[in-house]
């Protein structure tokens, strides 16, 4: 570092030779010090990063207060025997298994031996998703939810890519905001599944958070979803964060949109795994509200 001197540039040690050569010891003890509150303020100022800024703005919403179906201007129906093995059937427009009433969403699964068009379905359930409707690049999501818990139950509230269609799983990219299987019911689950890190493979990211009978109480679930991480949240308290590693769409297919799923699942690969109790049901999941901050 140069200071000016006399007219002329100097560094800091020359200026100490010279400041010697004319003062006194006292004099220049006090011009030391003046001396080093100088360079020192010279120094470049560096300063911690930014804060990551949080998402403020309500954007999509529904608070399920009008009685009836969901409202088909934002969800739809996933139908059938879809994914996992799973033992119930989805569902279309059927009240017996999503209907809102008293300002929840109720989804209930149940073992009613439903039929339709001459087929028998002995448990059925419902998936309400936004796909095609409405989906989200980044953003904050929360959902207040009721879980149910018997051995066999699957509730979750998740996201998948847009992009399925083409890309197929799990490429598009996989946000688990929430899962949780009644064989294991003082444990919630947190994860995501990409390509590169998925369940299948053994490489997913995630975590699990014990919680002493979480079907109690209603509980917020959300996640805060920036381009170079996601943030997972119970109750408002952090409990995972998946980084972006920056190696490509394999690792990180999140910057593509994503819709929101919420449905109750029973049996299957995971939540049957241990067996199911078609004595506990019908199971009830109630769902408060879902936002979308951005």
């Amino acid at each position: 570092m140069t200071i000016e001197f006399e007219g002329r540039k100097e560094n800091c040690l020359n200026f100490i030779i010279h400041t010697m050569k004319n003062l006194s010891n006292a004099a220049l003890l006090l011009g030391i010090i003046l001396l080093n509150l100088h360079c020192a303020k010279a120094q470049p100022n560096i300063s911690a990063p930014p804060l990551q800024k949080e998402y403020t703005k309500l954007v999509w919403q529904d608070e399920f207060d009008k009685a009836g179906l969901p409202d088909p201007s934002k969800w739809k129906y996933d139908t059938g025997y879809i994914r996992n093995h799973e033992l119930q059937y989805y569902t279309f427009n059927r009240k017996e298994n999503a209907q809102i009433a008293d300002g929840l969403l109720d989804i209930v699964a149940r073992a009613d031996s439903f039929r339709m068009n001459g087929h028998l379905y002995p448990i059925t359930s419902a998936a309400i998703t936004t796909q095609g409707i409405k989906d989200f690049t980044y953003g904050k999501i929360e959902v207040r939810a009721k879980i149910p818990s018997s051995l066999g139950t699957w509730p979750a509230i998740w996201t998948l890519g847009s992009n399925i269609g083409d890309s197929g799983w799990p490429a598009c990219g996989e946000i688990d905001i929430m899962e949780h299987v009644g064989y294991v019911p003082d444990t919630l689950y947190f994860n995501a599944h990409t390509k590169k890190y998925n369940h299948v493979i053994h490489t997913n990211k995630g975590t699990s958070l014990y919680y002493p009978s979480p079907d109690k109480d209603f509980h917020l679930y959300a996640v805060a979803w920036y381009p170079d991480h996601i943030d997972w949240f119970f109750d408002n308290k952090k409990v995972f964060t998946f980084l972006n590693d920056n190696t490509g769409t394999d690792a990180w297919p999140f910057d593509q949109p994503q819709y929101i799923i919420l449905n109750l699942a029973f049996g299957g690969d995971w939540g049957g795994a241990k067996g199911v109790d078609l004595s506990s049901l019908p199971q009830h999941y109630f769902i408060d509200y879902v936002r979308v901050y951005q």
